[in-house]
């Protein structure tokens, strides 16, 4: 098992390598197409990483990735499950790549908060005249007054 990479992104602009000793893989049987060998090979892969355990990740990212993906984990281990392709190479190299961007989204930063600001006066305009043609157009439906 190889060393899984992480891409350089915001909050880790050096990317970082999580050492192949800290994942852990398990294989099973898929279900789905594959024909005689979906009941023969074992495709699927499951790949765990126990994110409290981790030598690499520095105590502030540690607690970002626990926020962060706190609905995902189970106690403090993150698994990702594929069973999307036929052969367990393809299968085990897609979950290293979701793995990667699942971590390397929990450890960006949160984006600045969005400063309120008033809507311009030719944006007041346009909506209010758009109103009254709207307006004018459903008084052309009305029953005719007669009297």
């Amino acid at each position: 098992m190889n060393d899984l990479t992480i891409a350089p992104g915001p909050g880790i602009p050096g990317g970082m390598v999580i050492p192949a000793a800290d994942l852990t893989e398990r294989f099973a049987k898929a279900s789905g197409p594959g024909g005689q060998g979906v009941n023969t090979t074992d495709s699927r892969v499951q790949l765990s990483f126990d994110v409290a355990a981790c030598r690499v990740l520095s105590d502030g990212q540690r607690s970002r990735v626990l926020r962060n993906l706190g609905g995902r984990l189970d106690g403090t281990v993150l698994t990702v499950d594929v069973s999307t392709q036929r052969s367990q190479i393809r299968n085990r190299a897609e979950a290293r790549d979701r793995m990667a961007a699942l971590l390397r989204e929990a450890l960006a930063p949160p984006s600045p908060p969005r400063r309120k600001t008033k809507p311009t006066r030719g944006s007041v305009h346009r909506r209010i005249a758009a109103k009254k043609r709207r307006s004018e157009l459903k008084s052309t439906r009305k029953r005719p007054n007669v009297s």
